[in-house]
């Protein structure tokens, strides 16, 4: 029984690199797709209605590859820290901080580079052999989660209460529902880990995956700055 445990074991990470390293060019492409599509479920118009503010806030955080690559960061790297799960709700409400922040003209600058550099950041911490303490991850993903809120807050300016109050409703549940599913994946992975195993191999390559699309982000984020001031 318990070598047929470790085969299927072995059997799903196997699976699970092949995704990870499947995904990965194909995130790495998404990543300089046109930014109004990744940014707006509704072609770059302000949701007039509950309905189109829930769908908005449902899709954002899953067509923006930047928002999606670090939801599912923080959700496996909450699955191998102790209490990892506060960190996925201390980004959550530090999201809808965020988007309050930039609701009420407040300015954040540099919110698309820290958001970028977040992705990357998570990867390595993902990469790494021992994770931090609860209360450093859970901090540094507050800290994203103010950033990752802006920028939902732009697709929503100038819409109405009961749109907004959707829009909200909508981008903490899909993070929520990707966080906690990312958590449970890493979580399984830990608990049939072997002893001799600090951290399991899907877990580790979908860190370096992360670094990848972070690297990417960041660079085209660069890349926008440095050209203007050279023109």
């Amino acid at each position: 029984m318990q070598v047929k445990s470790g085969r299927s074991l072995s059997s799903l990470q196997r699976k699970l690199q092949k995704v990870s390293l499947f995904s990965a060019p194909v995130l790495l492409l998404l990543s300089i797709a046109s930014p109004a599509f990744a940014h707006h479920a509704m072609g770059g118009q302000t949701p007039t209605s509950i309905f189109e503010g829930l769908l908005s806030g449902l899709a954002h955080p899953i067509i923006g590859v930047d928002h999606f690559a670090f939801v599912i960061a923080v959700g496996l790297l909450a699955s191998v820290t102790r209490q990892g799960f506060l960190s996925i709700f201390a980004f959550v409400i530090a999201a809808l901080i965020g988007t309050g922040l930039h609701l009420a003209n407040l300015n954040l600058p540099g919110a698309e580079l820290l958001i970028s550099g977040s992705i990357l950041i998570f990867g390595c911490l993902l990469a790494r052999k021992k994770a931090l303490p609860v209360a450093a991850i859970a901090g540094l993903a507050a800290i994203a989660g103010l950033f990752h809120g802006y920028a939902y807050g732009e697709a929503i300016i100038g819409a109405g209460m009961p749109p907004l109050f959707a829009y909200l409703v909508g981008f903490t549940l899909t993070q929520l529902v990707i966080a906690i599913s990312a958590w449970a994946v890493g979580c399984t992975l830990i608990r049939q880990q072997s002893a001799t195993e600090s951290l399991t191999a899907p877990l580790k390559t979908s860190g370096l995956v992360l670094v990848g699309i972070g690297l990417a982000f960041l660079t085209s984020e660069l890349i926008n700055l440095v050209l203007p001031a050279v023109a």
